[in-house]
């Protein structure tokens, strides 16, 4: 992403002016490259070393700030080509060290995540995977990477995540992770990988050279873009009948028992409505969330076929799926959309319907609604049972704040109406929104408030 943004005149800088911003120390720690171009004749330099510097490597944004005088300024110089991306290969010594983990190995295990990935990449990286007969997950909110429904899948490293899935990243002897940083959701706040010396082999494969050693130390560390690495791995001799082929099935039989759960609390199941839009979406349907409790039946009950099949904020940001389903279904108007927001999420960004409207896009919006802020009553009740404190919200009617933007909006209450609400909003012939009427004790796929409430107390009063 490269962002130019407006700055004062060079002749008032330093003052305070009217909206003057040091972009420098506003953005330093966010982004790859923050400069300000202050002479028109470096336009051309300038300009491609920020496409240069967002598209190699690890992939990041860049910001470029205009001084007003600069805008009106004028120069004659030559301009630059286009920019070419630039991405580290492994190595033939890599590769076969490699191969020679992977032989010496009997419980391995792939982890893929990051940015940087392609469809070709991740065709090439489930080639590797088939080959070596890998069981396989994927890093928080990076279930694209790979098919969920393949038969080597073993689930997503998120919030949350299954005991057994946990149980088999600490006894994996060989750890191969392609493209995570291995950041905090992934690791479960570094409990599953201990820092900085694994108690697994670990194989770091990543775009940055700067990221590898800085919290992990990898017996074999790759700096390596994905798609130059996933070709290479995809290239690599198979092994002959490697010992962990059960290894590998009862990952993938821990994954499918993942999906077996109790109904949601209440009227509306939210298991039976994933299920119900995973049955009638296509495979290749692009998912958007923004950060809240909701997005676990989405994490949980999802099953993501194609890449890039779901847009959600690995940072955590609220309000990122109505506008993240907006600039999806724009860069990919042959795929169906649907966008998953929490009711405190939508409130952040949902004016954005009127630029789904405006552009006429068939985007499906689904708002999760249950009056509160639910990921921090589930903390305040975790932590201190029964205290509650600013966390209930004074929501619209979501439905007809739909229809006020000239779009399909209902509202759903019960599970037996929601097959026939679907059907009218995919019938719409444009963007569409459910409000789903969720009960507050559905707080998680696995438990109740009033048993966080429970448990809680009777932690204190033991």
């Amino acid at each position: 992403m490269i962002l130019f943004i407006g700055q004062v005149g060079s002749d008032v800088v330093e003052r305070e002016a009217f909206q003057e911003i040091d972009y420098r120390r506003m953005f330093g720690s966010m982004v790859k490259w923050v400069a300000s171009i202050d002479r028109a004749d470096r336009i051309p330099e300038m300009v491609s070393h920020a496409f240069h510097c967002a598209t190699s490597g690890r992939p990041g944004p860049v910001v470029l700030a205009l001084p007003e005088d600069m805008l009106t300024a004028s120069a004659t110089v030559e301009d630059t080509p286009r920019h070419i991306a630039v991405q580290a290969h492994p190595g033939g010594a890599q590769m076969q060290a490699l191969r020679e983990l992977l032989a010496e190995a009997t419980r391995p295990f792939l982890l893929l995540g990051g940015g940087g990935w392609s469809a070709h990449a991740c065709d090439d990286i489930r080639r590797f995977a088939e080959h070596m007969n890998l069981p396989v997950a994927c890093s928080f909110r990076n279930q694209d990477l790979f098919d969920n429904a393949h038969p080597q899948y073993a689930g997503d490293l998120g919030i949350g995540i299954p005991a057994k899935l946990a149980a088999r990243v600490r006894e994996t002897d060989l750890l191969i992770v392609v493209g995570a940083r291995l950041g905090e959701q992934t690791t479960s706040t570094y409990t599953l990988i201990k820092p900085p010396c694994p108690d697994q082999t670990l194989v770091h494969v990543h775009a940055g050279a700067e990221e590898l050693g800085r919290v992990y130390h990898a017996r074999l560390p790759i700096n390596a873009g994905m798609a130059e690495f996933a070709a290479a791995a995809a290239g690599l001799r198979a092994l002959d009948d490697p010992p962990w082929a059960a290894w590998t099935a009862s990952a993938n039989a821990d994954y499918r028992a993942n999906f077996e759960s109790q109904p949601t609390p209440g009227p509306l199941d939210m298991v039976a409505v994933v299920k119900s839009l995973r049955a009638r979406l296509p495979r290749s349907a692009i998912v958007t969330t923004g950060a809240g409790n909701y997005t676990g039946w989405v994490q949980r009950f999802w099953q993501f076929h194609e890449y890039r099949g779901q847009v959600a904020p690995t940072n955590g940001s609220m309000g990122y799926g109505v506008p993240a389903a907006i600039g999806a279904q724009i860069a990919s108007p042959d795929r169906r959309v649907v966008s998953f927001s929490g009711d405190g999420c939508f409130l952040m960004n949902g004016q954005e319907l009127a630029t789904a409207v405006q552009q006429r896009l068939p985007i499906l919006f689904v708002v999760v609604d249950n009056g509160m802020y639910g990921t921090i009553r589930m903390h305040q009740e975790r932590d201190f049972p029964a205290r509650v404190f600013a966390t209930e919200l004074a929501n619209p009617d979501f439905a007809a704040l739909a229809r006020a933007y000239g779009m399909h909006g209902e509202t759903v209450a019960d599970t037996p109406s929601f097959a026939g609400a679907l059907d009218r909003a995919l019938g719409a012939g444009g963007p569409a929104l459910i409000a789903l009427k969720l009960d507050p004790e559905a707080i998680t796929t696995r438990t109740t408030l009033a048993a966080i409430r429970s448990q809680a107390l009777a932690a204190r009063r033991s």
